[in-house]
């Protein structure tokens, strides 16, 4: 498991739900390179309103304009690990925007893989 606390870089890709690569949600390709690229965690998050450089707002409150929501992908690794991934994002989005900021990591603990089970310490886990 990576160790990450203080200084870091947070990247966000804002795309639209219904954006694809190659038959797949966009978001989802993003999430499994950033893992493929060993990354420390990424995460979607769905919007409920937005607009972006075509400035049609798109929201969950009217049927006709509920498609292609927001969706924010959020990947925070070590700035070098983060830029090493930027030439993916090339690739991948085509329309949207990526944000780039420097962050700090104040707790990042994975779960126990085994429950139950004792650590290297000996000690049991939850």
């Amino acid at each position: 498991m990576t160790n990450l606390t203080g200084r870091a870089r947070r990247l966000t890709a804002l795309v639209g739900e219904d954006d694809t690569w190659h038959g797949r949600p966009l978001y989802t390709e993003i999430v499994h390179r950033a893992h493929e690229a060993g990354l420390a965690g990424a995460s979607v998050f769905r919007g409920v309103e937005g607009f972006g450089a075509s400035s049609l707002i798109h929201t969950t409150r009217l049927l006709s304009l509920s498609e292609d929501l927001p969706v924010a992908v959020v990947i925070v690794d070590t700035e070098e690990r983060v830029r090493a991934f930027l030439p993916q994002l090339d690739e991948l989005v085509t329309e949207g925007l990526v944000i780039l900021d420097e962050c700090e990591v104040i707790r990042y603990v994975g779960r126990d893989a085994n429950p139950g089970e004792p650590d290297a310490e000996g000690k049991r886990s939850s």
